[in-house]
């Protein structure tokens, strides 16, 4: 049996998030049907993030097992027939059998962009936050620095999580200006609920003047949600990258 790995982008403006949901367009749905569709049975996938509705991917990682021969190069233009136009299979690999797209990850990296102009662009507006407020960028630089290392992330992580405990390792958050428009890239050794749009949400307060870099510390002391700032709208994260150990390639690559 054939252990698959794909990687994929998509917008997720039209879809209820990643998971599968009743009677609703989710992405894992739409890829499964296309699987079944493509490969005259059903399979289960697991992707290494269960993005929230809205919220966009540019390097989402899926693995699945395959009992059947299926040349690993033709999956690519197979899917990508029948798939929407805002789903695309972007590479196929075959992989050692113990790999997992959720549990074999060593990172993620999410990046969010915000539209910092007086007027929003329209071609922006499903993949950004408008902020039509001057932000400094150096504050929100400084901030992030209290946010880098393992840490219990209570403060950034909202009701309904699924797991068991807060802390997480942020290895590195870069702010980025170009022109109108700034990107929040958090790596991660594994994200919280919602905790990236959290942390957006906080130092976009911060580049505001509404709170301090030394702020953001005090939040991740206080262990409390209700502290930090608010929850940065979904259509701004991309789910930009996850990282893999390098020797999880069998065959058969594309």
């Amino acid at each position: 049996m054939a252990n698959i790995k794909l990687v994929l982008e998509y917008e997720g403006t039209n879809y209820y998030g990643w998971q599968i949901q009743p009677n609703v367009p989710t992405i894992e749905g739409e890829l499964q049907n296309a699987l079944a569709r493509i490969l005259k049975q059903r399979v289960i996938i697991t992707g290494a993030a269960r993005t929230d509705r809205g919220v966009h991917a540019k390097g989402q990682v899926v693995s699945f097992k395959l009992s059947l021969s299926f040349p690993v190069f033709q999956l690519i233009p197979a899917l990508n027939s029948v798939l929407s136009p805002d789903i695309r299979v972007k590479r196929a690999s075959q992989v050692k059998n113990a790999f997992h797209a959720r549990h074999s990850a060593r990172y993620k990296i999410y990046r969010y962009v915000i539209c910092n102009n007086f007027v929003l662009h329209p071609w922006l507006r499903n993949f950004s936050w408008w902020v039509p407020f001057p932000l400094n960028c150096k504050l929100m630089q400084d901030a992030a620095s209290y946010l880098i290392g393992r840490r219990d992330f209570s403060s950034f992580e909202n009701k309904g999580s699924p797991f068991m405990s807060p802390v997480r390792c942020v290895q590195k958050i870069k702010i980025k200006k170009q022109g109108s428009l700034i990107t929040v890239s958090i790596k991660a050794d594994a994200f919280l609920y919602k905790m990236a749009r959290n942390i957006a949400g906080t130092l976009v307060e911060v580049g505001r003047g509404r709170f301090s870099p030394l702020d953001v510390r005090n939040f991740l002391l206080t262990k409390d949600r209700r502290k930090a700032g608010p929850t940065a709208p979904p259509q701004g994260l991309f789910l930009w990258r996850v990282g893999y150990d390098r020797d999880i390639f069998d065959k058969n690559s594309w």
